[in-house]
């Protein structure tokens, strides 16, 4: 069955466990940074960050708000990058059958640079990025040698608070019951295009004061797009 990380961003509290356990299980070296005036660290996704807490500071009621986003790949369930990726080599983005987690894998390396960014256009989420050593396309991939041998990411094994995995339905379910406790609180409360993802994201607050991409981003139909909508009945005719 296809397997769902729910995170509550009310009970996030920045403390970037998550960011720290997600780079140590993947092995990924050190990013150098600068201030940019911000806590958030580093200051976007990369090819050796795929999860990152984001900082949003807002003035609300004559008090400061902290806003936080522990931000990576969405997990979708008809990807975007997927449908754009096999224009042009099949494979190199994948959907596990069991688990429904999206990986980006080796065959990435033999997409030409344009591809990887016309790849990348096609998330609505801004997900993937490309290594640039090594042209491979990269991001979250839900520490599925983790899911196979029976354990959890290593994000919501690291997090006491915000983060539950499992079942899709089940996930989906106890979102609902968070969500009708926080509203009590935030009126404007709600889960995020739950019915479409694999990670799901309760906020407090609405969607656009987190950052441009917590919403899903619209962008005018391209080439990959058009194909992909064209073809989407058959494929799932097909199964």
């Amino acid at each position: 069955m296809a397997k769902c990380i729910f995170i509550d961003t009310t009970r996030c509290t920045a403390c970037r466990g998550c960011q720290v356990a997600c780079k140590q299980w993947h092995d990924h070296e050190a990013v150098p940074t600068l201030q940019t005036g911000t806590h958030q660290n580093p200051p976007d996704l990369t090819p050796h960050n795929f999860k990152l807490v984001r900082f949003s500071e807002h003035k609300i009621d004559g008090r400061v708000h902290w806003l936080f986003f522990p931000e990576q790949c969405r997990h979708c369930l008809q990807p975007a990058c997927k449908d754009t990726a096999d224009m042009y080599v099949e494979g190199a983005i994948v959907v596990d059958e069991a688990t429904g987690i999206v990986i980006c894998t080796e065959k990435t390396k033999e997409l030409t640079k344009e591809q990887c960014d016309e790849i990348i256009d096609s998330c609505p989420y801004n997900i993937p990025r490309r290594n640039e050593k090594t042209n491979e396309l990269t991001k979250c991939d839900m520490c599925i040698d983790r899911v196979q041998a029976g354990l959890i990411p290593m994000c919501v094994k690291t997090c006491v608070a915000a983060m539950s995995f499992g079942e899709r339905e089940d996930m989906l379910k106890v979102a609902e019951q968070h969500l009708e406790r926080v509203k009590k609180t935030f009126p404007e409360a709600e889960l995020l295009d739950a019915e479409d993802l694999g990670v799901v994201y309760l906020v407090s607050h609405p969607r656009e004061m987190y950052h441009k991409y917590a919403q899903r981003e619209i962008r005018p139909l391209n080439r990959a797009d058009f194909l992909a909508d064209l073809t989407r009945p058959f494929r799932k005719a097909l199964g």
